[in-house]
């Protein structure tokens, strides 16, 4: 319901919503004068929603009034547009909430040819040329703006680092055996002035270590020098083991003749300067450093006429030749045979180096026992075998191995041992009872066969 006041006094008039109220009419006017003189007063409620009720009725009326005003504009325009182009953006009616342009001026693409949007960089088949440096940027740097190179900073290592950073790349060395890996890891650090202790450290290593070990240190030395480091570093870093000769023989007695064999051997692959030696002459007053020295001297005056001391530390575990090793453990079993001690035996096939090949050392015992007198080689070789096999230093694997050898060459073994058969049942009973061999291989053992 819609309530007006007069000024005069309170008349109240009901009007529901449909009915034509002309706003423009002068009691109207009066009604609002009055309404806003009443509105710092007080109002009773019934006041109060008869004042509410006007304010919705008076918004109503002006939605209203505006809708009708759109749609007459809509339809004079779509008059207007009829008789033009219905594809042109001009003649397209206009939808309320659109933001596209009213006026007709766009031509309905997209914006900014379709390289505009979040996360676009531009259109398709752009090509962006270099921008010149702006001297307004805040970032703009007058001496970045010259021929700049950028390269990747490594820091120096000190003695710390190096030592931690050095030995395990020597270690893995060691089994590996590659020396274009070791350059390519030096390259990748910088060793700075400490980079003769790189050879230090490697050799004082190979100290410890085998003989095949040693070998490898000093290929590792010889490929290094020229490339990585040079004849004084390589100089640098003997005159630094020299001096701690006598910590190094701490943890190992032969360090003076190792030593010496090191630089003899470099000396001879042109790793060290030939004047070395030279420079210590009358100058050595530890007796340690002496004992080294002199034993360069002496391989060098053997070996003159060698370009190499490449047989200066053996040949290391699986590069001998096979006949060699097979003559090696030969000597090994007549040396025990002879001696009876184990743990010298267990040492010369320790230092072979070549646990892959000790089915060899199984089949050439057995095949001494079968060729041997007595039983006293019998019970030796079952007692050398057991140590072996307690110790782990001969596998299951390789003492099948071994034995199935022999067990394949029995028959041919027999032409010159006529009693070959009966002493390897006797012997395989002998070792199963010392729990050497299993029952199974045991049973395996080939029996002459007896004519009926």
């Amino acid at each position: 319901c819609k309530a007006l006041l007069t000024p005069s006094k309170m008349k109240f008039r009901v009007l529901s919503f449909d009915d034509d109220v002309d706003m423009d009419h002068p009691y109207c006017d009066e009604d609002e004068a009055a309404l806003e003189a009443e509105v710092n007063g007080n109002w009773t409620p019934q006041e109060k929603a008869l004042h509410e009720a006007r304010l919705k009725a008076k918004a109503k009326r002006r939605v209203r009034k505006s809708s009708s005003r759109s749609e007459s504009l809509s339809e004079s325009l779509s008059g207007e547009l009829a008789d033009g182009d219905s594809h042109s953006p001009k003649g397209k009616v206009p939808v309320p909430n659109d933001r596209k342009s009213r006026t007709g001026k766009g031509r309905g693409l997209p914006k900014k040819g379709g390289a505009g949007g979040k996360g676009v960089w531009g259109a398709a088949g752009m090509v962006y040329e270099v921008e010149e440096p702006d001297v307004k940027d805040p970032n703009y740097d007058e001496i970045a703006q010259g021929d700049t190179v950028y390269a990747t900073v490594v820091p120096e290592l000190d003695e710390r680092e190096l030592e931690k950073t050095v030995n395990p790349i020597v270690q893995e060395y060691f089994e590996h055996g590659d020396t274009k890996e070791v350059q390519m890891l030096l390259r990748e650090l910088n060793l700075g002035h400490h980079k003769y202790e790189f050879s230090s450290l490697a050799v004082s290593l190979s100290l410890e270590g085998k003989a095949s070990h040693r070998e490898l240190t000093s290929r590792l030395l010889r490929d290094l020098v020229g490339k990585e480091l040079s004849e004084s570093d390589m100089a640098r870093a003997f005159d630094k083991i020299l001096k701690e000769l006598p910590d190094l023989m701490l943890d190992t007695p032969e360090a003076p003749q190792m030593l010496g064999q090191f630089i003899a051997r470099a000396i001879a692959d042109h790793a060290l300067p030939m004047a070395f030696l030279d420079r210590y002459k009358g100058k050595v007053d530890c007796d340690h450093a002496r004992a080294a020295l002199d034993r360069a001297a002496v391989l060098l005056s053997m070996k003159r006429e060698m370009v190499r001391l490449d047989n200066v530390w053996g040949v290391g575990g699986g590069l001998r030749p096979v006949k060699h090793l097979v003559k090696e453990m030969n000597l090994l079993l007549k040396e025990y045979l002879v001696s009876g001690e184990v743990k010298e035996a267990e040492r010369c096939l320790r230092d072979l180096e070549v646990p892959h090949f000790h089915h060899e050392l199984v089949y050439e015992a057995v095949v001494m026992v079968l060729e041997s007198k007595g039983d006293t080689a019998v019970k030796m070789m079952c007692k050398l075998l057991q140590a072996f096999w307690k110790i782990g230093l001969v596998t299951v694997d390789q003492m099948n191995r071994g034995f199935q050898r022999v067990y394949d060459e029995l028959p041919e073994i027999n032409l010159d041992v006529p009693h070959a058969h009966s002493i390897m049942e006797s012997f395989t009973d002998l070792c199963y009872q010392e729990s050497v061999i299993t029952k199974q291989l045991r049973d395996s053992c080939p029996s002459r066969s007896v004519p009926v």
